[in-house]
């Protein structure tokens, strides 16, 4: 039975030579150990790069565009197929037998909502396929096919997504995100120098990070790879280091229960908008008509507060005076708040500790950071203060939970336990 994993490589990783050829030595060392390797790759770079996938939208005037989200899709899936075709060059170059499949050559079937499609099936018999011939073979990330033959992409953190798909159609020993982190840290390091990266974490609580902002990893690809109960290592495209194991913990020894470990880290999501909307006169659907009006202009709406009397939750800058306007329209006089960061305190270990918000408060009125909103849930706890408190305020966090310090017992884990003592030896 042949041994797949899962290898993928993100825009930054595949945007020049210099750093496909970092990714080469990750890909040699798995064949070296005698897997087959799929590796799925974005597309080469950021906005700017010449086949960055913002940067082709911009060749049909990007968000004011006129073409069709189905034409937009057959515009923006091509900076991965460019990247899959580059990168199965420089293998080739190197000595590896390797090959490059679209995502719908791959397998990928999605339904037709376009840009932002749901994969729907699997069908890897031609990846399968030409495996056998090769040892490497390259996707596309990030797109796959409707049933009606027409081109989808998957979404931002698309690429994610399709690794993931892929570990769990091919049964992969495991899937690797690479990154230009070390892996999952316990905060932003451009906010914190004290943040460090994680040597392991639940499926729930780096689902959990990502939804709260930690860009890291897509929470879509958690939750399929949760499904399936493949393992996923987030490591650094430039370093030997074998970063975080994101994987299920059972049969935790006693004394090392994951509720031990209180805080898993700082989340955070910049520029935003509290918005503040107080009900007429005897008004009673006051929630009703605001989130349809927001919902009808296509505004996102997140951090919800909820009162008999006012609704307050949040937008992002950039749709805030949008926002206004339509309340305007409807006869409100919306108070606006501008210039936010939503800031997660995310783990496990809070459910059912008393003394956890306090904390938080502690800690932040202690810098003389101002909360404008909170509220929380089983496994986090959210806060709002201005964008110029962000960096103090999760610094001011990571200290109180002392995150710098955070440790788990590997050897408690007992899931995929061979795996596991394969990264740690």
């Amino acid at each position: 039975m042949r041994k797949i994993i899962v290898q993928k490589f993100g825009g930054t990783s595949v945007r020049t030579e210099e750093n496909r050829l970092h990714a080469l030595k990750h890909i040699k060392k798995v064949i070296e150990e005698g897997y087959k390797s799929v590796v799925v790759v974005s597309a080469m770079g950021r906005m700017g790069a010449p086949y960055a996938t913002d940067t082709l939208l911009s060749l049909v005037g990007g968000s004011n565009t006129k073409v069709s989200k189905r034409e937009q899709d057959i515009l923006m899936s091509c900076g991965e197929v460019i990247s899959s075709v580059v990168f199965t060059e420089m293998l080739l170059e190197n000595g590896i037998k390797a090959a490059s499949l679209t995502g719908a050559q791959a397998g990928f079937r999605t339904n037709d909502d376009f840009t932002n499609a749901k994969i729907v099936e699997m069908d890897t018999t031609r990846l399968l396929k030409e495996l056998e011939s090769h040892d490497v073979v390259v996707v596309a990330g990030f797109q796959g096919i409707t049933a009606n033959g027409d081109v989808t992409t998957i979404g931002r953190g698309g690429s994610d997504t399709s690794a993931a798909a892929l570990g769990a159609a091919l049964q992969a020993d495991w899937i690797d995100i690479f990154t230009d982190v070390a892996g999952v840290m316990t905060a932003d390091p451009k906010l914190t120098e004290k943040a460090r990266p994680l040597d392991i974490v639940t499926y729930n609580e780096v689902s959990n990070l990502a939804y709260q902002g930690a860009k890291v990893i897509h929470p879509r690809a958690v939750e399929i790879a949760m499904q399936a109960d493949v393992p996923i290592r987030v490591r650094s495209t430039y370093s030997d280091a074998k970063g975080t194991l994101v994987t299920k913990l059972s049969k935790i020894k006693r004394g090392t229960d994951i509720k031990e470990r209180l805080v898993t880290g700082i989340a955070h999501v910049s520029n935003v908008t509290q918005i503040k909307v107080l009900a007429k006169k005897g008004q009673f659907n006051l929630q009703v008509e605001v989130f349809k009006a927001m919902a009808s202009e296509q505004i996102s709406v997140d951090f919800i507060n909820i009162s008999p009397n006012d609704v307050v939750y949040t937008v992002s800058d950039d749709m805030a005076d949008k926002a206004k306007a339509t309340l305007e329209l409807l006869g409100y006089e919306p108070y606006l708040e501008k210039h936010c960061a939503k800031v997660s305190v995310v783990g496990a270990g809070i459910t059912g500790v008393p003394g956890v918000a306090s904390k938080i408060v502690t800690a932040l009125s202690n810098q003389g950071i101002r909360i404008l909103q909170s509220a929380d849930s089983y496994t986090t706890i959210w806060v709002l203060v201005k964008q110029d408190d962000l960096k103090k305020a999760v610094n001011a966090l990571h200290d109180a939970f002392q995150l710098e310090k955070a440790e788990i017992d590997v050897e408690a884990i007992d899931e995929k336990s061979s795996f596991i003592n394969k990264m740690k030896e």
